[in-house]
């Protein structure tokens, strides 16, 4: 089947726009088209149960927020092979997104430069989709500010977003990273971040507590880093993805940058501006604070080069994007392969045995 994506399937889909391919692509989870794809249960439990923050997983590949904003297939993307889904990013209100086109592929590189912004139906739509849906998975809601919500008014504007979709969600995470929000990244900033995450934990805390997970840029110094590891320990946060895009352009052609223009850069490139962060914080937590690993995931070797840096759960985006519907699968069986194979009794074992 992974021979009809290569030779059949990617180069139809890349000859459109990367938009549009992916409008298709949901579509066609939606349909029961990727059928053909669905991993049977038991070919998923090669991990036995997983527990991260009070929530178990039947594996440590999770989708990351971007690729299902509106939580319209979660179930599909589930019978792939994703241990977890991470729907959004949705806002408290609806929002159209950054003009077209406003996602481009970089085949050369196996990455993709978006600058979206932020577009969803915003949090009522998108729980009451979620409220409906049968649960194969993890299922976590990714939540930001409105592009029209000044920095100042962002509390607010979170807290409104998390109390509509918090009974749906089994986790939340708190976008403080993408580059595609004017200012959005500002509230990386001590005080700033110190605030929202004070504000948000005392809603979570009334609204009966789960998890709360915060998303932060691969472009931060490691002082940055640090300092948002220690607030998220003071602030009783209980996880940290790293990382969202970067606004450089590593390994880029500049004449190919500068037509493209703005937006946030995914995929191979990433990857060790991602291994950087994790470690860090890793580093700074001692390894008691769980890191979703997202960034430049193409292969069960890189999961795990991940998973010895520091993360105990990997998210994907791009590489599912260029390795097609077996992804998932492929990438499960080829981390739980490396495990094995190194000795590890669990995949607990091999978290941060790179240092």
């Amino acid at each position: 089947m992974s021979i009809f994506w290569e030779k059949l399937a990617r180069p139809m889909m890349f000859r459109l726009d990367a938009e549009r391919a992916h409008e298709i692509g949901l579509a066609s989870l939606k349909a029961g088209l990727a059928r053909p794809f669905y991993q049977r249960d038991e070919d998923q439990a090669v991990f036995g149960e997983i527990e991260r923050f009070g929530l178990k997983f039947s594996n440590p590949i999770g989708l990351a927020a971007g690729f299902d904003k509106n939580g319209e297939a979660v179930g599909p993307l589930a019978s792939l092979g994703f241990g977890f889904v991470e729907v959004g990013t949705v806002t408290l209100e609806p929002q159209p997104g950054n003009a077209r086109p406003r996602m481009f592929r970089v085949p050369g590189q196996q990455a993709l430069i978006n600058r979206l912004g932020f577009n969803n139906e915003g949090a009522k739509a998108v729980a009451e989709r979620l409220r409906d849906i049968e649960r194969k998975c993890v299922v976590g809601v990714n939540i930001g500010r409105n592009r029209s919500v000044p920095n100042e008014d962002a509390v607010e504007n979170y807290v409104g977003c998390l109390n509509v979709i918090h009974e749906v969600a089994d986790y939340i995470t708190v976008n403080v990273s993408s580059p595609n929000t004017p200012e959005l990244r500002d509230l990386q900033q001590e005080t700033s971040l110190s605030q929202l995450l004070e504000a948000l934990t005392a809603a979570n805390r009334e609204l009966g507590e789960k998890p709360l997970l915060v998303k932060v840029a691969p472009d931060l110094s490691t002082a940055e880093v640090e300092s948002i590891a220690d607030i998220c320990v003071s602030s009783g946060i209980s996880g940290v993805i790293a990382t969202n895009t970067t606004v450089t352009r590593p390994g880029v052609d500049d004449a190919l940058s500068k037509r493209i223009g703005s937006g946030g850069l995914s995929g191979r490139p990433l990857k060790e501006m991602s291994l950087r962060v994790i470690e860090t914080l890793y580093k700074r937590t001692s390894g008691e604070l769980p890191i979703i690993g997202v960034g430049g995931i193409f292969s069960g070797e890189d999961a795990f080069e991940s998973i010895a840096s520091g993360a105990s759960l990997i998210q994907v985006y791009t590489g599912f994007i260029y390795g097609g519907p077996t992804f998932p699968h492929d990438v499960c069986m080829g981390l739980a392969g490396i495990i094995r194979s190194r000795g590890f009794a669990s995949l607990d074992e091999a978290v941060g045995s790179g240092f």
